[in-house]
């Protein structure tokens, strides 16, 4: 399929205008990144976001794929000499895999099969004359088969009949048109059940809520289906997908019957096989792929909203920083960060049991935080970390030194990989976990992408989900934040560095070297020096680097290299400097630019320079704010039904947030305890990393679980629109016991 009838498919699936998704498929075909095509080349696109062209990217690519197994297929079939004119045409105007699949099955090289082990033995010729379903003698026609030669042996004439009947079933099975009717059918009324394996009950506890269950396929939401999936492979539950069997097998006998001769009846028993041996196990395998290939896709795109969130958690900012990886018998790691986030000194201190040495601990955090002007503590929100948070709050600094709880969710996976051996050398696990710590609430974006995002802590059912798409679509929410951001090219890391649209590890690592080797880079020009930065990458990389006081007053924005003539033009216009033009609004006011406007450089680009001169380099993540956990509320033990506390969104799943009140153990907010109104994703309402109020619900101590509400409880409840329309109300009790049901899942 030629690159034009893409984008036409493309911009009708997506409804996207035709023009932008030319140019971005051939911006894309050019090498382009996605994050540069959305923020610099705007004119060309029709200003398409990073979402649409994204997805513009990921259907070419799908088509792509299917143009390849296209011409794998037709060779196949032309070398067998079956290529008719139809079938290529047929084969050619497929638009789907499945559909493509379908026209390839009568030709694809098989195993020995009954219906092939028939053949050999010469009944194709009866099968033929069954499949005709006209009148005739059937017995007499299959007697004519008989045979008692060496490998052709057919005894009777049931085994004659139940060969070529084997042979139909398997020409039923190859139907394109059969299994596309049975594959619609399946996707519209197929229902998953699940059923757990006698005599594992008890071991398979965890899947209690899936022992008898059963729901339609094409509701099942992504965690139950990835939960189920799971006790299935963990060999505690059975699963099936189907449809009535009676009404599917009527569905492909309407399709291929023709009479109701004595020849029809044979080939209506060979129907029914074929469904039960061959059809329905294709079809159920198609569906349990597709339904996992959802599942995966809603569970990644949950990973994908909650990360993208935690990235872009506000920054404290350059600041000295105490950091603190918090511990009972080992005692507390302390590390001292300059500005820039270099470790100055590491010790331990002993404040919590069974130690306690506190006025010895106090008097070493007061040394730190004097020695070397560090202006916050940031402790680990792990074990001893309240403990810890209240230690440091009783010290009584000379000036005002916040404490703050940082998610320390993956330093431990940090501590331990190659990057923190690279970085401390001569440092152990837990002089690196407290650094990260540090770092990470001084900047989360730049110190959590050394981190795989999956050891962070906000996905759902990560490891049950396909692992290359996983690591794709995390990959690609990590590159846009990074680029969102900017990257600050004399201080960033080489992982960080990684991520900068057009460079990637080989020249993140160059970067590095050069900068190591001959010092910080003076202007965004300077970059043209690295190894093997070509014109290709610096147009890619150099809008998303950033060089504070570099030769170039733009050069620590993110105007691009190639659009500084316009704003020096601008400022020649009005008889100013460009560093003028950034300190002046009213000179910027001044600025028509319309007259700016060329082939090339639109009103999208221009308004965007107009953004960027306002507050040249602003991080678009929000301003810090400190945030406290409830004094004396340290352990779930501490908890009780009623209790109002303030608390971190740290999970946002489908069913529900899970917060951290400082216990140690997350609480769950239900979807239907997340507000008054109704909520139909979680996302509406909280996002990872939001500050919250919650209120204890339930508290479970067995289980240590913690049911959490955000509802008020004084507003009245309000309906879904539509619920319950023109229906009577369930009565209470059987609503309430849905809803205790559906709340158990969500630990499965």
């Amino acid at each position: 399929m030629s690159v034009e009838r893409h984008v036409l498919k493309i911009a009708s699936e997506l409804n996207l205008p035709i023009k932008g998704v030319t140019a971005t498929v051939e911006l894309l075909e050019e090498g382009a990144t996605i994050p540069f095509i959305s923020r610099y080349r705007k004119e060309r696109t029709g200003s398409l976001d990073e979402v649409n062209i994204s997805s513009i990217s990921d259907r070419l690519t799908q088509l792509k794929e299917l143009d390849k197994r296209r011409e794998t297929v037709l060779k196949s079939i032309d070398d067998q000499g079956k290529l008719t004119p139809e079938l290529k045409k047929a084969i050619e105007e497929a638009e789907t895999m499945a559909k493509l699949e379908d026209l390839y099955l009568p030709y694809k090289p098989k195993r020995r099969t009954k219906g092939t082990i028939a053949k050999e033995k010469g009944l194709e010729p009866l099968a033929e004359k069954l499949f005709s379903q006209e009148s005739f003698d059937v017995a007499a026609e299959a007697e004519k088969y008989l045979s008692e030669e060496k490998d052709k042996e057919v005894k009777s004439v049931e085994e004659a009949l139940q060969g070529a009947r084997d042979i139909i079933a398997e020409w039923v099975n190859e139907n394109a048109d059969v299994r596309e009717a049975l594959r619609t059918m399946f996707r519209n009324k197929a229902v998953i059940k699940s059923k757990v394996i006698t005599g594992k009950e008890e071991e398979a506890a965890k899947y209690k809520d899936y022992f008898e269950w059963e729901e339609p396929l094409s509701k099942a939401p992504s965690h139950r289906i990835l939960a189920m999936r799971r006790g299935e492979k963990e060999l505690f539950l059975m699963l099936d997908i189907s449809v009535d069997k009676d009404e599917a097998i009527s569905l492909v006998n309407k399709m291929i019957l023709e009479g109701n001769t004595e020849a029809a009846n044979e080939v209506e028993k060979a129907i029914e096989d074929s469904y039960k041996r061959l059809l329905k196990p294709a079809i159920e395998t198609e569906m349990r792929m597709e339904s996992k290939k959802r599942s995966d896709e809603e569970a990644i795109k949950v990973f994908a909203e909650n990360l993208k969130e935690l990235l872009l958690a506000s920054p404290l900012g350059e600041k000295a920083v105490l950091a603190i990886d918090p511990g009972f018998r080992t005692g507390c790691k302390v590390v001292a960060l300059d500005k820039q986030g270099k470790l100055l000194e590491n010790t331990t201190i002993f404040p919590n049991e069974p130690q306690k040495k506190i006025a010895e601990s106090e008097a070493v955090v007061m040394a730190f935080i004097q020695k070397y002007n560090l202006e916050a503590i940031a402790i680990g929100n792990g074990t001893a970390g309240r403990e810890t948070e209240a230690f440091c709050k009783n010290i009584k600094f000379p000036f005002e030194v916040p404490v703050i709880s940082v998610n320390e969710s993956g330093a431990s996976i940090y501590s331990a990989s190659d990057v923190a051996r690279e970085e401390f050398p001569e440092q152990d696990l837990t002089v690196r976990g407290a650094v990260s710590i540090g770092r990470r609430l001084k900047d989360p974006l730049a110190e959590l992408v050394k981190i795989d995002a999956k050891s962070i802590g906000v996905g759902q059912y990560q490891h049950d989900v396909d692992q290359s798409s996983l690591k794709k679509g995390l990959d690609t929410v990590v590159e846009s934040c990074v680029n969102a951001v900017g990257v600050e090219v004399n201080l960033a890391s080489k992982q960080l560095l990684t991520y900068v649209s057009g460079l990637g590890p080989t020249l993140a690592k160059n970067i590095v070297e050069y900068r190591n080797e001959n010092g910080a880079f003076n202007g965004r020009e300077d970059l043209k020096k690295v190894k093997l930065m070509g014109d290709k990458a610096f147009e890619q990389a150099a809008g998303f680097l950033r060089v504070r006081n570099g030769k170039h007053p733009l050069d620590s924005s993110a105007v691009h290299p190639e659009s500084y003539p316009i704003v020096e033009k601008m400022a020649k216009d009005l008889g100013a400097s460009v560093e003028d033009l950034i300190k002046d609004k009213s000179l910027r006011a001044k600025i028509d630019l319309k007259k700016y406007v060329t082939d090339e450089v639109g009103l999208p680009t221009l308004n965007d320079i107009m953004k960027e001169l306002d507050k040249p380099g602003r991080d678009p993540r929000a301003e810090f704010e400190i945030f406290s956990f409830d004094e004396g509320v340290n352990k779930v033990e501490d908890l009780k039904p009623g209790m109002v506390l303030p608390g971190i969104v740290t999970n946002v799943t489908k069913f529900g947030a899970f917060v951290d009140v400082g216990v140690h153990q997350d609480g769950l907010v239900h979807i239907s305890e997340l507000s008054n109104e109704f909520v139909s994703e979680p996302a509406e309402v909280v996002k990872v990393s939001q500050k919250v109020e919650v209120r204890v619900v339930e508290v479970d101590f067995n289980r240590n679980r913690i049911s959490l509400s955000m509802k008020d409880e004084n507003a009245k409840p309000a309906r879904k629109k539509g619920a319950n329309k023109n229906k009577k109300d369930e009565p209470e009790g059987d609503m309430a016991s849905k809803l205790k049901k559906l709340k158990g899942l969500w630990n499965n």
